[in-house]
């Protein structure tokens, strides 16, 4: 787990003095994105400078994590000798050693033999070998710039389930690239303005969606995906992975049993491939399913677990009672920080400088990191992708039972379902969910059109009344990115049924836009690897398949999860009612927190994005006790705030 970083820069001539000058500049733009990227590599930084006689120069950068091959050949940027070939990773390729026995490299071959015992020269080596089919055969999480010096060409890659992050720009006679947005800016050559679009879909849900930024210009490479820059600048991106077109449909037809047994299978293989570690392993776990699921099959598999939860002093977000239990059954040495108002008014600068992208959400993930980095330990594993796998939203409930009557009420005319949500807007006007359900009425009826709205944060309408004028005037609303998506997705696979497209949505939205990101950049920022077998590709692509029959609840909680574990979890945690890992953020934030909020949003006011009476009305109606879920609106309003006034972002046309 790392830091990584590159630039391209295209001289404005072929002589050798103007080369050597575009190199330097390359270095030292490298230089500065290694400088950004130190608190994600704090065991070492290191560029390399590639001037080349055609094409663009190259510049790589890297800062180190040091999990597997903790010696000084497992340093990056990395080259292969034989091909000149040249990489900066990130992440963590599980299934390296098989590959290493796939790829020899000893003189018989023709080629020099294995020079470290990493797993980023298994990328090389693949490379050389099959090219960027290479990425179909990595198993883990990672992403990658890759110099091909033989081409002069750059290729980029994320993996299937975008756990790592990877970002690019595109300038005049440059591309850069990084782990993060704050990296690019670093190089002094991405425009620091704010991006309409992403603004949009982060006041929107909470955090930036799909491949969007807050800065122009800069986008996020997807999810199994690659790209390629060629000698003459062109950019060409494809896929390599789909979450629905790569399902594995080999269970559909056998039976229940044979879906359990190989999910099963694939559950103990995952957790036995993330504790591929040269350095401590521990576990986050809060007591729910998904955790101590890991818990017990890392227990299972032979090792002594260590584990980490966090309580409150607030009981009814205190799950640390649950997280004990499994603790005390599955033998783990187990460290519960108990976080006070105090104690997060005091981390609060770290946790809003560790947000590269804003968010509503991962102030947990912040403090959960640093305790788990502070006992001495550098990678943990999480359960995230359980809910969205196994079906433990409420989403899943809900849309599953809604799903016949919403598509019966699309087919009346699109007038009379607008007028009709309107009416229903205004007479359940006092329930939470007033809003949204006055939305879904409104549409088509399709899980493509209604999905968006449950994970929305600010409607359309709250965000048409937010922003000014002349920042809403650059926005088209009718392009609501999460629709595309779905609708794209599910027209091609139309095996799919409801459970396994609200997988989907889920993953694909909330779970990569949110958690993911959040993870990553939180757990980062302290130089902790957080690994995530629950989101191994293998088991995605075998659950995926599944039908749905094999993974509705019926009674159970997660029961395709809980049923192929065969009574390995503690009752009490399977029947517990879910609760989900928060803050008691509501409660903070009208205490010690308050004076806090109100600062913010009072300057957020003066940068003449977002309308100032809005902007009190939303903190009005927080502090007169909505639902206590409301303090997400005005907790990501602050966010949003920080983070322009940290990376000095203009808003000015």
């Amino acid at each position: 787990m790392c830091g990584i970083g590159g630039i391209l820069v295209w001289p404005a001539g072929e002589h050798d003095a103007v080369r050597e000058r575009a190199g330097q500049r390359a270095g030292e733009a490298a230089s500065r994105m290694t400088a950004a990227l130190a608190h994600r590599g704090p065991d070492g930084q290191a560029v390399e400078t590639i001037v080349g006689d055609r094409g663009p120069v190259v510049g790589l950068a890297h800062t180190r994590l040091a999990i597997i091959d903790l010696s000084p050949t497992g340093r990056q940027p990395m080259t292969d000798p034989d091909t000149g070939a040249c990489v900066t990773h990130n992440g963590e390729i599980y299934n390296y050693r098989e590959l290493r026995e796939e790829l020899p490299a000893s003189a018989e071959s023709g080629r020099r033999a294995w020079r470290s015992r990493s797993d980023t020269e298994v990328i090389l080596k693949g490379y050389a070998r099959w090219e960027r089919d290479c990425l179909t055969r990595l198993r883990g999480m990672f992403a990658f710039g890759l110099w091909d010096d033989a081409r002069r060409r750059l290729l980029l890659a994320r993996d299937r389930l975008g756990i790592k992050p990877l970002y690019y720009y595109q300038g005049d006679g440059v591309f850069v690239f990084a782990s993060e947005v704050r990296a690019l800016l670093a190089t002094g050559l991405v425009p620091r303005r704010l991006d309409a679009r992403g603004l949009w879909g982060f006041l929107g849900y909470q955090s930036v969606t799909g491949t969007q930024t807050l800065i122009e210009g800069v986008r996020a490479l997807p999810p199994g995906a690659w790209l390629t820059v060629a000698e003459d600048g062109r950019v060409e991106t494809g896929r390599y992975w789909d979450l629905l077109e790569s399902a594995s449909r080999d269970l559909r037809a056998p039976g229940i049993e044979a879906g359990r047994t190989r999910v099963a299978e694939l559950l103990r293989e995952a957790v036995a491939l993330h504790l591929v570690s040269d350095v401590p392993v521990g576990v986050f776990l809060s007591g729910g399913i998904d955790s101590s699921a890991l818990l017990a099959l890392v227990r299972e598999v032979g090792q002594q677990p260590r584990s980490f939860s966090v309580g409150f002093a607030e009981r009814v977000y205190d799950e640390a009672r649950y997280a004990r239990l499994v603790a005390s059954r599955f033998g783990s040495e187990h460290s519960e920080i108990v976080l006070k108002e105090a104690d997060l008014l005091e981390q609060l600068p770290g946790v809003l400088s560790a947000l590269d992208q804003p968010s509503g959400d991962g102030v947990n993930a912040y403090v959960v990191s640093r305790a788990v980095r502070s006992a001495g330990v550098k990678v943990a594993l999480s359960g995230q992708g359980g809910d969205e796998l196994f079906g433990g939203y409420p989403s899943f409930r809900r849309l599953g039972r809604a799903g016949a009557p919403l598509r019966a009420w699309g087919t009346l005319p699109a007038a009379l379902r607008r007028r009709a949500g309107a009416a229903a807007g205004v007479l359940t006007a006092p329930w939470p969910w007033s809003a949204k359900a006055a939305r879904m009425a409104a549409t088509d009826g399709t899980l493509a059109a209604v999905f968006p709205i449950v994970r929305q944060l600010f409607g359309p309408a709250e965000r048409r009344a937010l922003l000014v004028n002349r920042w809403l005037e650059r926005i088209d609303e009718a392009a609501e990115p999460y629709v595309d998506l779905l609708r794209a997705a599910y027209a091609g696979a139309p095996w799919a049924g409801p459970f396994t497209r609200i997988s989907f949505a889920e993953a694909r939205t909330y779970l990569h836009d949110v958690l993911l990101r959040d993870a990553d950049q939180m757990s980062m920022a302290h130089g902790l690897e957080v690994r995530l077998p629950l989101l191994d590709h293998r088991l995605v692509e075998c659950v995926m398949g599944l039908p749905d029959a094999h993974k509705r609840a019926a009674g159970t909680p997660k029961r395709l999860l809980v049923q192929s574990l065969a009574g390995l979890l503690p009752e009490e945690i399977v029947r517990r009612p879910k609760q989900g890992f928060t803050l008691p953020f509501d409660i903070w934030m009208r205490g010690g927190l308050r004076a806090f909020c109100a600062e913010r949003l009072d300057r957020l006011a003066a940068r003449q994005i977002l309308r100032k009476a809005e902007l009190e009305r939303v903190w009005r109606g927080f502090l007169a006790r909505e639902p206590r879920w409301r303090y997400a609106h005005v907790w990501t309003l602050i966010a949003l705030d920080e983070w322009l006034e940290r990376n000095g972002v203009s808003a000015a046309d």
